[in-house]
């Protein structure tokens, strides 16, 4: 897809925060650290639309972004391993449910694992949620630089097959370093939403 703009529109906590659902929404969901603000921007080909950092945890609001007049691209807080109080990861897990639950212009997640990692307890329970509520997803396998092609490949189907049947044929090895998988991901959300307005 060509990017001709990418603008971050508003943070939110609660439903009453959101902007309007005027067009169709891609969130984006992962444990703290996974690289989800360095794909949002290598998708958009921006260094800086979603803010990256090096502390787990640093994103601790829902960020709505528009990309070409046409889109939202929501960023989701992190969950996992931040040094956060329990408190706080209880509102984050609420957070992320509840705009789960309750957006109705929602059309995709994209689900970001590291691809050198197993799927953790948080993201078995994030797939679980998505199951439930019957949200389609991509999983994306990010710092797919960080191994060899074949390593990353033998990664991906060990991943998959803990992920279960919903990320049979929906996984996509990517790295933000190299724009691997950038395309791919694009031709995915671009089908998937064109199957939307078909039916």
């Amino acid at each position: 897809m060509k990017i001709t703009s990418a603008e971050f529109v508003k943070s939110a906590v609660w439903p009453n925060q959101y902007p309007p659902a005027t067009m169709p929404e891609i969130a984006f969901v992962g444990r703290s650290n996974v690289g989800k603000s360095s794909l949002i921007n290598a998708l958009v080909g921006r260094k800086s639309l979603a803010k990256t950092s090096n502390t787990p945890g640093r994103t601790q609001l829902i960020n709505f972004f528009t990309v070409n007049s046409s889109l939202f691209f929501v960023d989701l807080p992190g969950y996992g391993f931040a040094k956060v109080p329990r408190s706080v990861k209880k509102d984050w897990g609420d957070m992320i449910e509840t705009y789960l639950r309750e957006r109705r212009n929602l059309a995709l997640v994209v689900f970001i694992l590291d691809v050198r990692r197993d799927p953790s307890a948080d993201d078995l329970s994030l797939r679980d949620w998505l199951d439930h509520y019957r949200i389609p997803y991509a999983a994306i396998l990010t710092k797919a630089d960080k191994l060899s092609n074949q390593q990353a490949l033998g990664r991906k189907k060990l991943i998959e097959k803990a992920m279960g049947k919903g990320a049979s044929g929906n996984t996509i090895l990517f790295s933000a370093k190299t724009r691997k998988g950038s395309e791919e991901l694009w031709q995915f959300i671009e089908r998937h939403l064109s199957g939307l307005e078909n039916r």
